[in-house]
């Protein structure tokens, strides 16, 4: 914009249009939102195979003694395992175990003794399966194994699930990878297009800066005008004189000026162009933003909800189960934690379809939030399992309260195809104690389900 001081002198603003400094932010803003949102999804699955590597340092330990031929097998893989070794070493070693393990089974199988250690072993197994069915709940691979692990008996039974498990992670973290690589892509986008906003506010500079140059050399030149007037006025002997110099000064002050207004006329339809466009593109990439932040949005909310039943998923689970420890070792106050499975699922999907399937989960999910307090918190973490997390009750109270929900369960009248279905549910109960993690509470709870599971089923169990 063109301004005129006191003295008569031309100015010109170089400053860029603030809404395009206020877009220039909010961008920024959005591109750093992103890559903090691809940097937690990096460390979710660094913690993943943390824990997937504790696992197998536990399995190796649990198996070593039972056969020597197997030791220096699992002495192998625990070593790799402890040191990081990259996924093809550890397939390799798992791969040369399999076959040293079916060797051994072929001479004289091999029973892993005592009985809970097996028992133990299998529950870690079907922990990591779990995990796997949560991001996927109709995935048919990951019920298949487990469906495998509930009749395996022996060691190479077991290291095939284990290996077809281990095939499924590094399936799903290569497809997580190809996410990232998309996100990536767009966010590589979204710096070219900031790119070009950096340079339409340099260039735009660089146009107010040569309107600045030109309107202080028409200033410098019009003050030049008007001293050598002043000289050749004063100088002057005669009117006619007079009239003839002013006159040709004034003229050559008039072409100055229209040659200016020409030169800032071009700019202004130079300038008013390029802000066209610019706010064309700045339109288009605003909408394309909204569009990808709604379904980021979309997205986000619906990974913390099981689609089937309505209920929080394992996700949010696992985040409320964090909060609920943090609070627990604060204040002391009593948590409990109760793991819910639906007896004989897979025969009711088996003999009905998932139809059916998907009916019994929905109705057994309804009849436990309606047992429940708005305080309680439940959710479905995959496939036919539940979680009910309690406050302010103890351990004994909470199991009260699960047998009461159980017994709902069981009068639920379920007809398939004419036949009448009985449903019954079996749950394992745990109280917080002082200085529980997340998995170790979880695997007591878990262990006394699989006792209810032992012991005949439909029955609830404290840890």
């Amino acid at each position: 914009m063109l301004k005129v001081a006191r003295d008569g002198r031309f100015l010109q603003s170089n400053h860029p249009p603030r809404e395009f400094v206020s877009d220039t932010a909010d961008w920024k803003q959005k591109y750093r939102e992103s890559v903090r949102d691809m940097e937690a999804g990096e460390k979710s699955w660094r913690q993943i195979e943390h824990a997937l590597r504790r696992l197998v340092g536990r399995l190796c330990a649990a198996g070593m003694g039972v056969n020597p031929q197997l030791d220096s097998e699992l002495q192998s893989l625990a070593a790799a395992n402890r040191r990081n070794a990259p996924a093809e070493e550890l397939e390799s070693l798992a791969g040369s175990l399999t076959n040293a393990i079916v060797a051994v089974d072929a001479v004289s199988p091999v029973g892993v003794t005592p009985s809970m250690r097996w028992d133990f072993t299998c529950a870690a197994v079907l922990g990591v399966l779990r995990s796997l069915k949560e991001s996927r709940a109709e995935d048919a691979v990951v019920e298949q194994l487990m469906a495998q692990l509930s009749v395996a008996a022996t060691d190479a039974a077991l290291a095939t699930i284990v290996t077809q498990g281990a095939d499924l992670i590094h399936a799903r973290f290569e497809a997580s990878s190809q996410e990232r690589l998309k996100s990536a892509a767009v966010l590589s986008e979204v710096t070219a297009r900031l790119g070009e906003l950096t340079l339409y506010l340099s260039e735009t500079g660089l146009a107010n800066r040569a309107s600045f140059d030109d309107t202080t050399a028409l200033d410098s030149g019009v003050m030049a005008h008007v001293r050598d007037l002043s000289a050749e006025v004063n100088a002057a002997t005669d009117l006619a004189e007079l009239q003839s110099l002013v006159g040709r000064r004034l003229e050559s002050v008039t072409r100055q000026m229209s040659d200016f207004r020409e030169r800032e006329e071009a700019r202004r339809k130079e300038q008013a162009g390029r802000n066209a466009r610019m706010h064309e593109r700045i339109a288009n990439l605003e909408r394309e933003a909204q569009d990808l932040y709604r379904e980021l949005d979309h997205e986000k909310h619906g990974a913390r909800l099981d689609p089937l039943t309505g209920l929080a998923n394992r996700r949010s689970f696992d985040e409320r189960f964090a909060r609920e420890i943090g609070g627990h070792a604060a204040d002391d106050a009593p948590v409990v934690l109760l793991i819910w499975d639906i007896d004989d699922f897979k025969s009711i999907n088996d003999q009905y379809g998932h139809r059916a399937g998907d009916r019994v989960l929905q109705t057994v999910a309804s009849c436990l939030v309606s047992g429940l307090s708005v305080e309680d918190f439940i959710a479905r973490i995959g496939g036919e399992e539940f979680v009910v997390l309690t406050s302010g009750r103890e351990a004994g109270a909470a199991l009260e309260i699960a047998n009461e929900l159980r017994s709902a369960v069981e009068s639920l009248r379920f007809h398939f195809r004419g036949t009448p279905v009985r449903v019954t549910v079996s749950c394992g109960v745990t109280g917080l104690k002082n200085g529980d993690s997340a998995e170790t509470a979880f695997d007591r709870a878990d262990a006394a389900l699989y006792r209810a599971k032992h012991e005949g089923k439909n029955r609830c169990i404290a840890a």
